[in-house]
Parts: C-alpha cells; sequence; structure tokens
C-alpha cells in the first residue's frame, strides 16, 4: 500500500473553525501524517500530476509514476475563490477572509483580534461545500466571541445563502433559523452572488440586491482538486461519479472514491468520508477477491454544531432520513438530536481528541455504526 500526498502535515479540518476565534492554536490541529500510517504502508509526498485510470497508473509533478491495482481517489474538494468575480481583487485576506483554509483561519483571526466593530457579513457562494454547517456555527461563535469582548452591540451580523432557509433540511432549518433570529444574526435568503465590489465593500446578487459589508467570511465555490479536471475524471465542479452505495466509480471499476472528491448527494462532512471508508474498505477487498460488492452505505452523516455560549447542537440525517430530534447514538442517548445541550459542546471539543486517538487509527467507538441506526419517530 502506498499514500501519495502532496503534504506531510495532516490538518484537523473542523479545528479550523475555532481558529478565528483564539479557541484552537495552530498547533493543536496540525500532527505529522506519517504518526497515522500502519506499518508497512508507504508514505510518498509529491504531488500527482495525472491520473491515468485506462493504463492503471498516477504520474507525479517529481516525474515518478505509480502503478495500480485498486486506487482510492481521497482528493477532497478545494476553495475556488477564483470562480467569483471581484472576489479575488484587493479585498482579499484584507476585508474579505475565508476559514476553510489554515492560511485563511489564521488571517481572519489576526484581523478580528483589532476589529473594533461594524458590519460583519458570513455567506456561502454556492452548494456544495464541505461541512455545510459551519458558516453557521461561525455566526453563532462570532455572536459569542463579540459578547465577550464587551463589543457585540457594535458588530452587526449578516448571514448570507444561496438556499431558501438557514440550512438545506427542513426541520433543521427552522430550528437554526430560530437561534439565528434570537441571536439578532440577520438572515439573508436566496441570495446568489454575480459579483463582489471590492471597492465599495458589497456583496452584488444577480437579482439586483446588495448586502455592504465592513468584513465579508466568505465559503468560496467549492470544487475538487485540479487533478480530477487535468485527469479528465470529473463533473463541472470536478467531482467524481461514484456509486452512492458502495463507492465505486461509475466509469473505472478498480477505482474507489472516498470523502469530498465523490459527487454523491451526501453532506460534505468529515463524519461522512469515516462512515463511506468502512463500507470502501470492505469493498476493496472484495472486489479483489471477484466478489459482489455491499451496497450499504445510506449517506450517513452526523454532525456538531456549535451555537455559542458553551452549547451546541447534534444533527443525524442519512439519504432517506433528514435531521430530527431524539437522542444518540443510543435511543436513550446521552446525547439530544437537534437540540441546544452543553453535552453536545463537550462533545465537539471532545471531537478533536476522538479524531487523533481513534478515527485516524480506525478503532472502533462504541455506538457509532457507519449507516443511521436512530431513526425518526413517525407520529
Amino acid at each position: 500500500m502506498t499514500v501519495i500526498d502532496r503534504l506531510d502535515r495532516h490538518l484537523y479540518q473542523p479545528g479550523l473553525l475555532f481558529l478565528p476565534f483564539g479557541i484552537y492554536s495552530e498547533s493543536q490541529i496540525v500532527r505529522p501524517t506519517a504518526r497515522f500510517l500502519p506499518t508497512g504502508v508507504e508514505l510518498v509526498k509529491d504531488e500527482i500530476a495525472k491520473i491515468c485510470p485506462s493504463e492503471n497508473r498516477v504520474e507525479c509533478k517529481s516525474g515518478d509514476s505509480y502503478a495500480f491495482d485498486v486506487m482510492i481517489l481521497a482528493t477532497g474538494c478545494r476553495i475556488a475563490p477564483e470562480e467569483t468575480q471581484g472576489m479575488l481583487e484587493s479585498g482579499w485576506q484584507t476585508d474579505i477572509f475565508d476559514f476553510y483554509t489554515l492560511d485563511g483561519a489564521k488571517k481572519l483571526r489576526d484581523r478580528l483580534a483589532g476589529w473594533k466593530g461594524g458590519k460583519l457579513v458570513v455567506h456561502i457562494n454556492e452548494m456544495p461545500i464541505k461541512c455545510p454547517v459551519a458558516p453557521l456555527e461561525f455566526c453563532f461563535l462570532a455572536d459569542w466571541h463579540f459578547h465577550k469582548r464587551g463589543m457585540r452591540s457594535a458588530v452587526d451580523i449578516t448571514y448570507v445563502t444561496p438556499l431558501s432557509g438557514a440550512f438545506t433540511k427542513p426541520e433543521a432549518a427552522r430550528t437554526l433559523g430560530h437561534l439565528l433570529q434570537d441571536k439578532g444574526i440577520q438572515l439573508v435568503t436566496d441570495f446568489s452572488v454575480e459579483r463582489i465590489d471590492s471597492t465599495n465593500r458589497k456583496l452584488i446578487c444577480y437579482d439586483g440586491r446588495e448586502v455592504p459589508y465592513d468584513v465579508l467570511v466568505t465559503t468560496p465555490t467549492n470544487m475538487g482538486d485540479e487533478v480530477v479536471r487535468r485527469s479528465s475524471m470529473g463533473d463541472d465542479l470536478d467531482f467524481v461519479a461514484t456509486h452512492k452505495h458502495t463507492l465505486q466509480s461509475i466509469k473505472y471499476p478498480n477505482i474507489f472514491v472516498v470523502g469530498d472528491a465523490t459527487n454523491l448527494p451526501a453532506s460534505k462532512a468529515g463524519s461522512v468520508a469515516h462512515f463511506e471508508a468502512e463500507t470502501l474498505a470492505d469493498n476493496v477487498l472484495l472486489y479483489l477477491e471477484g466478489k459482489p460488492l455491499k451496497e450499504e452505505f445510506d449517506g450517513h452523516s452526523n454532525c456538531f454544531i456549535e451555537s455559542g455560549f458553551g452549547k451546541a447542537l447534534l444533527i443525524d440525517f442519512s439519504y432517506d432520513f433528514d435531521p430530527h430530534v431524539g437522542r444518540f447514538p443510543f435511543w436513550f442517548g446521552p446525547m439530544s438530536l437537534l437540540k441546544e445541550s452543553r453535552l453536545n459542546h463537550w462533545g465537539k471539543l471532545a471531537f478533536r481528541w476522538i479524531y487523533w486517538v481513534f478515527l485516524l487509527r480506525a478503532r472502533w467507538i462504541p455506538g457509532i455504526t457507519r449507516n443511521k441506526t436512530v431513526k425518526p419517530k413517525i407520529a
């Protein structure tokens, strides 16, 4: 087994949400990749220039080439600010920031540290994005952060989304929409950005609406890795066509795809990649043995949603079941679904330790299964 990665450090991406507010430091969310690989797995630090699926090999920018019998494509997705007119002009990383990259999160932290207040706009450019609730969480944490600094009254927070509500799923959208209202955060929906006027600091919608900002925290268009485009393997957003239940490439039987690189109608979240990986690992072995693959992945996703002031919500859903109220991971709990609690907040913070110690090392966690087990009650 060979792992090819352009970086030799692994980033705990959920930690990027906390970095701008000084809750986490860089040292807490970055570790050497080699530390988490099993004995016998070779780590190659290189960047893949092109995938040649018909020839069962990859070409690297170093000039090296690697043949494969089976390939697992885990190239994730990237922010593409260049896709929006005006985003990369004079305001980029001055008045316009992302927090989906380590560099962006650190520069946003530095900007907020000395900020005296004004219009803070948190914006989603278009869907899909990785961790769809993260921009909402940023709003809630910003509300808490400025309260703690004694300057909340000096900050006007607006959440701008292309969706018709605060979230994609109706019940969750209602709950999260009420939270925004309760915290005095303005919600602007159905807003598709045509361009950003960075000179006058305005978001401009295709329908002519404008939203002014002093600081814009944007989630740019998310796209698959550029190697997918160079290899002509993806759709218009460079995501790879993948069987929604087996994780096998639709076009190439000996290629399996996991995480944000897929075009699956599932959330682009870390939990989804974890649950996918369990089915994918079984199916790689079945493929090598010439046996039928398991069609079992059900789009399972769960996610803590930080709501500020030491509280969080938890959502759990799949292809067939929307987020709903209830208990998790067992019928008796101990955690509540779609309700704020301090336990959920501590679960969110504890997840960083769980990630480094359990998830990356493929250790079993009691009660957490690849498929959704807690179904909503039908009235």
